[in-house]
Formats: structure tokens, C-alpha cells, sequence
């Protein structure tokens, strides 16, 4: 059967977890953490310089190829043992080609179960992505894995198409992404990427969960060392919540401590022996970093509120009231409790600020008209960027715009700098 008569394979690469399933489907079939363990004991057998331990090097290098796990599997590995984790995807940029190569092998191979010369693949990619990048992904694709066509869309423009629930989706917002390493806020106006109006936040989902780590050890509490930043995440995921006002959130705490501190159980991984510690303030102070940056950063104090409104003032004057009406959550960090109303009350704050500033300064006869700020959320945020990649990976038109594996044999890997769409040169 033709390739184009199957469903696409679609892989949303992230910097905590890469989601990977089959077009078509609402959500992806796996959400494997993007880590990879590398039994690197096998390099250190032989440290021969003659040509008489070359068949020794060579097997070593054999077997430090195969014997690897990646996801929780990589996780629940011994931190002592003879596997070294690697994080190939750091602050959403690849920075180990081979450990990525060895990652998507196992996603294809041991997940999906699947042949990768039998299906079309939708990779992702962050709209700071260098065009070099890009080729090694093709390259990657087309070399190890002999796809028969790819597509690597920006993430932004997949999340805002997911975020759409009408038959024709309003392809102009913003897109406020916040993932596990790097966050963007991403202006597109009808489907096209305003580059010069992307803005960066330096605060992520890891950053948060590196504060309440840091606020849990800071009060005392008993943490087993070796799987602290784990559990870390994990309190962060379960308690966390976005507070409208943090002095009513610290005097609530205080009154009623029964009702608002958490108590969190667990058994130390080496010695099996139970221990227990409270959660408290972290629950709110660590989702607060998004709006005073300044808790965990001291020379760096813009709230995300005021990024996003910087965005959009960097956009053409004609495309502002559109962006500001649909401004599109996605990424796991934004799913916290409350967190699309405080950015709402923010921002709405910032832009109802300035109206009023500039109808002072005009006078009695001339008045601004009120701009509309709206903040979407929406239940599939947290893998919006994956669903965006499989409703598009599911149109007729999907595999006219893919780079096909013959245009890669008579161009070469130059083909992934294009937008197959567009036809616009990085």
C-alpha cells in the first residue's frame, strides 16, 4: 500500500516530553520524557591507541549503540549504575544529534511499531529553530530512517490551529507557549509568523519546578536527595495553582492551615524507608514567578503580562485588536489552576491602562474604542501543539506539501530550509 493511503506519524519534540501517535487521533499515543540512557561502559572497555584493539573499540561501539533506553524506562534506572542520562533537547534546541537520532529510533521502532518507510512523518520544531537544524533533522529522516516524505511545522501555528473549535479557524493570535524548557509568545496573522514580533520569557515549566525544590529545602523538609527534583515536579503537578492575589493567598495559608497545606507521602527509592513533608506556600509562589519573574530571577522583573502586550505592540498596527482577541494557551505550564484568569486580569489591566492614558491626553472630544482582550484555554492544551500536528497531518493536502524523499535524492538536505507551503527561504 501507498504511504499516502496510511495515516501520518506525527512527533511533537519537546524539551520535558515528546508526544508521538498517529494522525487522526485527538490525543498522541505516547508522552515519553525526552531523556535518553546511554551505557557508556562499553566506550571505556578499551583505551588502546594501536591498531590491535581496533576490533575491540569497534564492538564496544556496537553495543554502546544498541544497549540504551529512553522515558521512564531511562528514569527508573539506577542514578549509580552504568548509565549516564542525556537530555538531547535543551531550552527547545537540539544539542545531541546522535542521542536525538537514538531517541526517535525508539519512538518509531518500540512504540509505534511501526516502519518508518511506510508512513509520512510530521515533525515539530520552536519558531527559534536555526535553519541548520532544520536540515539535520531532514537529513536525519531521510538518511537513517528512509522516510518516503516530511513536514516540520512550527509549533506556534499548530497550537493555534488546535486552539480553534469552529469549521474555519481564525488563524490570527497569539501564541503563548510554555513548555518544560523555553517559553515564546508568538504573533501569527492569518496563519503567517510575524518574526520580528517573537518574544522570549526566560522562565519555564523547569524553572518552576526548580523553585519549589528550592522553597521545600529552604523550609527544612526531608527530601531523599537522589529523587528530589522528581518529586519536586510531581508536587508541582498535583498542587500547584495560579492565586489572584498572593497577600490573600499567604493570609488564607496561615488561618486555615488544615484546609490549605498538603501533605505529601512517599518511600525512599535506595533504603524503602516512608517519609512525609508538608506543601505550603510553594503551591502558589511557584506558578507567581510567571507574573513577578523577580522571585527567582533578581535582575529580571517583566511579568509574562507584559511581554505578551510588548508583542503585540510590535506587530503592524492593523493586526493588534485581532491578536489581542485570541490569545491562545499552550504547553503543559500553562495548565495550572487559575492561570488563564490572572494573565487575563494582567493584561486586560495593561491594555484598559493605556486607553484610559491616551483618552486623558486627547481630551473630552475624541475617545478610544475599547480593545477586546481575550485569553483562550481550552481542555487539550497541554498536547495542543501534537493535536494541531495530527489535524493537519489528516488533510488531503498534507502530502502535496511534504518534502519527499526524491527531492531530498536530487537536492539534498537544503530542501527542509524551505516551507514547502510558502516557498520562503530561512
Amino acid at each position: 500500500m501507498d504511504a499516502a493511503f496510511r495515516p501520518a506519524v506525527v512527533i511533537d519534540n519537546g524539551t520535558g516530553y515528546t508526544k508521538v501517535g498517529l494522525a487522526g487521533n485527538v490525543e498522541p499515543s505516547f508522552s515519553i520524557p525526552t531523556v535518553v540512557a546511554v551505557n557508556e561502559s562499553f566506550l571505556n572497555q578499551s583505551d588502546g591507541r594501536n591498531m590491535g584493539n581496533y576490533l575491540a573499540q569497534y564492538n564496544a561501539g556496537i553495543m554502546a549503540d544498541l544497549d540504551y533506553f529512553i522515558g521512564e524506562e531511562a528514569l527508573s534506572l539506577p542514578t549509580s549504575g552504568v548509565y549516564n542520562l542525556s537530555y538531547p533537547i535543551q531550552r527547545s534546541k537540539v544539542t545531541n544529534w546522535d542521542t536525538m537520532e537514538k531517541f526517535w529510533q525508539q519512538c518509531i521502532y518500540n512504540y509505534l511499531n511501526c516502519d518508518p518507510e511506510d508512513h509520512y512523518f510530521l515533525l515539530t520544531e520552536s519558531p527559534i529553530t536555526s535553519p541548520e537544524d532544520r536540515e539535520y533533522m531532514g537529513e536525519i529522516m531521510f538518511e537513517t530512517f528512509n522516510v518516503p516524505g516530511l513536514y516540520i511545522a512550527v509549533q506556534p501555528i499548530l497550537a493555534l490551529s488546535a486552539g480553534c473549535s469552529t469549521d474555519k479557524p481564525q488563524m490570527t493570535g497569539v501564541v503563548v507557549d510554555i513548555g518544560d524548557g523555553a517559553t515564546h509568545v508568538v504573533p501569527v496573522v492569518d496563519g503567517y509568523i510575524i518574526g520580528s514580533s517573537i518574544k522570549s520569557f526566560p522562565i519555564s515549566g523547569n524553572d518552576v519546578t526548580q523553585i519549589v525544590l528550592q522553597l521545600l529545602q529552604e523550609r527544612g523538609e526531608l527530601i531523599p536527595p537522589e529523587d528530589s527534583l522528581g518529586i519536586a515536579r510531581k508536587v508541582k503537578e498535583m498542587y500547584c495553582y495560579t492565586s489572584s492575589d498572593i497577600v490573600k493567598e499567604y493570609i488564607k495559608h496561615d488561618k486555615k492551615p488544615d484546609k490549605y497545606i498538603k501533605k505529601w507521602a512517599g518511600v525512599k527509592p535506595k533504603t524503602g524507608v516512608p517519609f512525609s513533608f508538608d506543601v505550603g506556600y510553594e503551591r502558589f509562589l511557584g506558578p507567581e514567578v510567571f507574573f513577578h519573574p523577580e522571585i527567582y530571577i533578581s535582575d529580571y522583573g517583566t511579568p509574562l503580562s507584559e511581554i505578551i502586550d510588548n508583542c503585540v505592540q510590535s506587530a503592524p498596527i492593523d493586526t493588534r485588536r485581532g491578536l489581542y482577541k485570541n490569545v491562545v494557551l499552550s504547553g503543559g505550564s500553562t495548565m495550572f489552576k487559575g492561570f488563564q484568569k490572572r494573565l487575563q486580569k494582567d493584561l486586560k489591566k495593561i491594555v484598559d491602562d493605556r486607553i484610559t492614558t491616551s483618552n486623558a491626553r486627547l481630551g473630552v472630544d475624541v475617545k478610544s474604542q475599547p480593545v477586546e482582550v481575550n485569553v483562550v484555554s481550552h481542555p487539550i492544551q497541554r498536547s495542543a501543539v501534537w493535536f494541531g500536528g495530527s489535524v493537519v497531518a489528516s488533510l488531503p493536502e498534507f502530502y502535496e506539501s511534504c518534502n519527499t524523499k526524491e527531492d531530498y535524492d536530487e537536492h539534498g538536505a537544503s530542501i527542509c530550509r524551505t516551507s514547502p507551503i510558502f516557498k520562503g527561504m530561512y
